[in-house]
């Protein structure tokens, strides 16, 4: 028997390899990713594009450059943003990156 055989993946000559053997560890790999990446990424996502849906007047907002300000204005896709007493800025909701209360 060559040396060589002892690192060849299947089974053995004149046997069938189980299907579910050879799709075990693909399966396994993708539940482990299913866990602990997709399904974390979508609940962050998820509760990212309540805060955002919920963006009401006169909310701190801060967007995802850094500009901080308060809401003035919502519309369906945008904000106006108050960033001080003579600017204001007209930004679309997805750019924004936390929302806060006025306090």
């Amino acid at each position: 028997m060559p040396l060589y055989s002892f690192f060849l993946i299947g089974a053995p000559a004149g046997e069938q390899a189980n299907p579910l053997a050879m799709f075990l560890p693909l399966i396994l790999i993708f539940i482990v990713f299913y866990f602990f990446i997709i399904r974390p990424q979508k609940k962050k996502e998820d509760t990212r594009q309540k805060m955002i849906g919920d963006v009401k007047k006169n909310d701190r907002i801060i967007t995802i450059g850094g500009l901080h300000g308060t809401v003035t204005q919502v519309d369906e896709t945008s904000v106006l943003m108050q960033a001080d007493s003579n600017t204001k800025l007209r930004i679309e909701k997805s750019a924004i990156s936390s929302v806060g209360t006025k306090e």
